[in-house]
């Protein structure tokens, strides 16, 4: 299983770099794994957009899911071959407005998912851990069906203790880190240190920190959650375009 960062940051772009989109490959499937702003942009630098076998939406903040309407539009009118008739968005059903305009008529249907079930997407098993986060959010935990290879993605989420059982065990943790640890106030995702202390207490050897901040060191981010993971934990922040094998 490959991991390609789209867009990384939290709330909005930066630096000319997007929020929250990724890409995941096994063989020749193809998962978008939420559609920032900017995803559709980065994507096609990668991969014609047309391509694409499914589309994971975590929740409908609009960082997550500003692309989705202009990828309906390429499917709806875009020229090269399609994977497939219509491209399939797999979105929760706590928010039917949103969820309702997954599917775009002769493009994209919406998929609804049961987080409190396992779905199969592809080569891919996924389950869910509702997070804690102002509107229905959920954190897929995503294993690749024939090597077992675990990427487990908060995302976006205020600390709780129901995260590190979630994560034992995974490969790779891909973490909402939004906050340096001096943080004051309400807290609505992940503090650098608390993104350690999540990789540490459950186990993962890898930890990834992504839903960025657009202010502050990205490197005392880094140190921060490092100090926090201990040696165990290999920590990196992620940068758009980068690809880690799981």
């Amino acid at each position: 299983m490959q991991l390609r960062v789209l867009g990384c940051y939290g709330g909005y772009p930066h630096n000319g770099v997007g929020t929250s989109s990724y890409l995941l490959t096994s063989g020749d499937f193809h998962l978008l794994l939420d559609c920032g702003s900017g995803a559709l942009l980065a994507l096609e630098k990668v991969l014609d957009p047309l391509q694409l076998n499914a589309v994971l939406l975590t929740h409908y903040h609009h960082d997550h899911t500003a692309d989705v309407g202009v990828l309906q539009y390429e499917w709806q009118l875009g020229s090269t071959q399609r994977s497939q008739a219509e491209l399939p968005i797999y979105g929760h059903t706590a928010d039917p407005l949103n969820f309702g305009a997954l599917t775009w008529p002769h493009a994209t249907i919406g998929r609804p998912y049961d987080p409190t079930q396992p779905i199969q997407i592809g080569p891919f098993t996924i389950t869910f851990l509702a997070t804690h986060h102002p509107v229905p959010a959920y954190a897929p935990r995503i294993t690749e069906t024939a090597t077992g290879a675990t990427l487990a993605f908060t995302a976006d989420t205020a600390a709780f203790s129901g995260l590190t059982t979630w994560a034992t065990g995974a490969d790779v943790l891909l973490a909402d880190t939004n906050f340096f640890a001096d943080h004051q106030g309400t807290a609505w995702h992940l503090t650098s240190t608390q993104a350690g202390k999540l990789a540490q207490q459950a186990g993962v050897s890898r930890l990834l920190l992504t839903h960025l901040p657009q202010v502050g060191d990205l490197q005392q981010l880094k140190a921060e959650a490092q100090s926090a993971a201990g040696t165990g934990t290999r920590v990196e922040v992620v940068q758009a375009g980068s690809i880690y094998n799981i």
